[in-house]
């Protein structure tokens, strides 16, 4: 992707198989217990949090605010408005649903729920990590306000919102090794091409690995990514028929391919050429890049199998340290990795980031997310390695694909 859970320690259960189910309470009761919270207070408005809206399963017009308590112990607590009932089709018939028109009478529903308890939110301090941050301050004020301490959710979205199914693993390995060889393939013809008459140009290949997700079966929102030499310089370029740019003898190319089997899981690759013999500048940056790729895996496989915990924060800490030795930090413009889950290529879980903010929480089993470090010279070339990872269980990191890029591809 342009730069950018499953219960500890037992990969065999799905978080979102049953979602709102009694066996699903019981995990998150359990959770908040852990954690020393009280409850689990969900909160949205016309959409603006897609936690709530994922947890609570919405379907029908809602424009009204909501709320729902989870406690740590006890029955869960809907406080919905009057005229948007019947959107809470997946809310059980034994948990309590309180009803109110007038904001008096949603002060009336809150008070007693939060009153001296310490309650989960989507709020991310200082907003430190901003994909948590989904809870607008006015509301955090409000619950404040009713006598309650607020924590952060995040760790509770790691587990229960972010976490790959079993199911999603098979998807994604399917998703992430059809696009690996259409990456491959897409390589081949760029070089074939670039020695004719009629070499490709950046959106006829962005427009043929389109069609070949078409054929796989794959689906993606936008992109792919395929960039030459000074526009690989720009992480989030996209090539146009408007602007056709050949990709020729000499060229770096970068292709950056994303897409999903459907009902399934994402997977978000990158993959480097160069058109002839490269450069010994374009060769030092790949290496760096590639080096930085794998001392991150390296140092995630080998805490998790120590049975350490390790956090998103460090992992991104482990590659910049190799790009900064090799004199490119400053060029090293983005995160290292950003979650994936069901919700979305961009997901909800931890992100590998220690630049754009300090992402400090624990990778868990069953959370996955990309890895790609990458260097960017404006007006000269850029280059970026990309991979996806994910926890089977605590101790087990899966790569995908399963080749994964050691060398250029020389085209």
């Amino acid at each position: 992707m342009p730069a950018s859970g499953a219960p500890s320690g037992d990969a065999a259960r799905d978080p979102m198989s049953a979602p709102l189910s009694a066996a699903w309470l019981a995990e998150v009761q359990d959770a908040l217990r852990a954690m020393g919270a009280d409850g689990w207070l969900l909160y949205d408005f016309r959409g603006t949090n897609a936690v709530a809206m994922r947890l609570l399963g919405f379907r029908g017009l809602v424009t009204r605010r909501i709320f729902a308590w989870i406690p740590a112990t006890g029955t869960p607590v809907a406080i919905t408005h009057a005229i948007e009932q019947d959107v809470w089709h997946a809310w059980p018939a034994s948990w309590e649903r309180r009803v109110y028109s007038a904001w008096r009478t949603l002060d009336a529903a809150l008070a007693p729920l939060l009153r001296g308890r310490t309650v989960a939110m989507e709020w991310s301090p200082m907003d430190a990590v901003p994909v948590v941050d989904r809870v607008p301050a006015g509301v955090v004020e409000m619950v404040r306000g009713h006598g309650a301490t607020v924590v952060s959710s995040a760790d509770l979205i790691s587990r229960f919102v972010a976490g790959w199914s079993a199911d999603e693993r098979r998807a994604h390995v399917v998703a992430a090794e059809t696009i690996a060889a259409l990456a491959r393939e897409a390589m081949q013809r760029i070089g074939a091409a670039a020695r004719t008459a009629s070499p490709l140009t950046e959106h006829e290949v962005a427009e043929w690995l389109r069609d070949g997700f078409a054929r796989a079966g794959l689906a993606t929102d936008h992109g792919p990514i395929v960039a030459a030499t000074e526009h690989a310089a720009s992480p989030h370029y996209e090539p146009s028929a408007a602007h056709a740019r050949a990709i020729v003898e000499g060229d770096v190319v970068l292709i950056d391919l994303f897409a999903m089997a459907r009902g399934g899981m994402w997977a978000d690759q990158t993959w480097m050429g160069v058109v002839g013999v490269p450069t010994a500048r374009q060769r030092l940056v790949w290496e760096t890049i590639r080096d930085a790729r794998d001392a991150a895996i390296a140092f995630l496989a080998d805490g998790v199998a120590a049975g350490r915990i390790v956090r998103g924060a460090e992992v991104d800490a482990a590659a910049r340290a190799v790009v900064a030795r090799a004199g490119f930090g400053d060029a090293f413009t983005h995160r290292l990795g950003h979650s994936i889950d069901a919700r979305g290529l961009h997901g909800a879980g931890p992100n590998l980031d220690d630049l754009e903010t300090r992402d400090d929480r624990a990778l868990i089993a069953g959370v996955g997310f990309s890895i790609e470090p990458g260097v960017y010279l404006p007006g000269e070339f850029g280059m970026r390695t990309e991979v996806n990872a994910y926890l089977e269980d605590a101790r087990t990191v899966v790569v995908t694909p399963r080749e994964i890029q050691r060398e250029l591809f020389r085209l």
